[in-house]
């Protein structure tokens, strides 16, 4: 069952996920496209009942306002307006404080059905999926995320055994990550699992790298290539899926928002990529993901698990990456993880993770003065990945967690805690 599809063209707002995540909560999808969309592309979206053209203080681009293409206010769509004075279809609203002309618009004028539910998305999606590759194989980056498993959970329920799932190991993991994803998918999931030990290679590539955004594309990049190498050595590779949600596209830049910085399957991949993207999840925020990975059958745990970026530890070894300091991430991340799980902060707290700077402080230890590197805490609550608050963790595990990083972490003297909110700072700090 196609589900009805209110479209949100982006004319320079910065509201956009929240005009799409309003519209979804009455039971109606929404999908977010880039304001100069093709009549065409536009038509190709099935089961579209409706336009909403979404201006915003972003519409200046270049010294000149961007606009919707002329075309599409000949097309048989209902439309309306947010704050985009140059619209010609009609209707207008203000703004978001409009809730109930927006949810008129969108039963009265467009006729939309609420049958927005993960159900019929998978459904939808699938479809989809078949429709694009046919017969073909695809080769999906399998890292043990919630993002990757979900994609490949509805690959495989897809296309079955045409998917080919590659796990590469960049040097770049959670203290024991490979091995459980190893475990997990090839042992008990029985997938058809590629495992690439490749942490030589990545680490090589990144060595005197200090700028966080080219490590972000050396490492995409790096991936397209260990894939482009894995897909030579099969038969009928012509397709490439991924893990893309929403955020990812949002923080990598849109035609009227500034970069926050990029992802690695966004702004990190080359421009000469030999495969075409299959992307089933890229309109979907994180706990859209979540609640998608249930519908599918994962298990609980693997669907809340911790989040963790497809750059992996090279975003949290902040600056030039050193084998000394990404092994204190590591091990303190490892301590972190198991502190708060003894805690039961586990199942409350969305992500919490551990990074080192790359600059020391003075210290003492054993009676001598010391210069090493500190390791600093982050633990935030979020629903959907786009703005997020500090978790306000208890002085004593706090303090339990300071003792071991300390006594257990080589190279360390200093524990800190990030108490920023986002915005302004980011999730990551690279």
């Amino acid at each position: 069952m196609r589900q009805d599809v209110i479209v949100i063209l982006d004319l320079g707002s910065t509201q956009n996920t929240v005009v799409a995540r309003e519209i979804r909560s009455l039971g109606v999808y929404s999908e977010i496209h880039p304001h100069d969309i093709t009549p065409e592309e536009l038509r190709a979206i099935s089961n579209v009942k409706g336009v909403i053209l979404n201006g915003g203080e972003n519409r200046i681009v270049d010294g000149e306002a961007v606009e919707v293409r002329p075309e599409l206010y000949d097309l048989d769509y209902p439309m309306i307006s947010i704050d985009y004075p140059q619209s010609k279809c009609g209707t207008q609203l203000a703004g978001l404080p409009d809730s109930e002309q927006l949810k008129k618009f969108v039963f009265e004028d467009c006729k939309a059905q609420a049958n927005w539910n993960m159900k019929n998305f998978i459904e939808d999606q699938i479809e989809l999926i078949r429709s694009q590759v046919g017969g073909r194989k695809v080769l999906l980056a399998l890292s043990g995320g919630v993002d990757s498993s979900v994609v490949a959970a509805m690959l495989i329920k897809a296309i079955g055994q045409q998917l080919v799932c590659v796990h590469v190991n960049h040097g770049l993991m959670r203290k024991n990550e490979s091995e459980s994803v190893v475990k997990v998918f090839r042992d008990e999931l029985h997938a058809n699992l590629i495992y690439v030990d490749a942490s030589e290679r990545f680490l090589g590539k990144l060595e005197h790298v200090s700028d966080p955004e080219q490590k972000r594309k050396i490492i995409g990049g790096e991936f397209i290539r260990v894939f482009e190498e894995e897909a030579r050595k099969l038969e009928g590779i012509d397709f490439l899926g991924q893990g893309t949600i929403y955020p990812d596209i949002i923080e990598s830049g849109t035609k009227t928002a500034k970069m926050v910085k990029s992802h690695h399957n966004v702004g990190g991949l080359p421009e000469d990529l030999q495969f075409e993207l299959v992307e089933p999840l890229k309109q979907l925020f994180k706990d859209e993901v979540r609640a998608c990975g249930v519908e599918l059958g994962l298990p609980h745990d693997m669907v809340y698990r911790q989040p963790f970026p497809g750059p992996g530890l090279g975003v949290r070894c902040l600056g030039a990456i050193t084998r000394e300091r990404l092994e204190a991430v590591r091990e303190s991340d490892a301590i972190l993880r198991e502190e708060f799980a003894r805690a039961g902060l586990d199942k409350k707290v969305w992500q919490y993770f551990t990074v080192v700077p790359d600059f020391k402080s003075v210290g003492m230890k054993n009676n001598a003065r010391v210069f090493e590197y500190m390791v600093i805490i982050r633990a935030i609550n979020t629903v959907d990945a786009m703005t997020a608050t500090v978790e306000k963790v208890d002085w004593d595990v706090l303090e339990r967690i300071t003792e071991r990083i300390l006594a257990e972490v080589e190279n360390v003297n200093r524990v800190c805690y990030d108490m920023s909110p986002k915005p302004p700072a980011t999730i990551e700090f690279e």
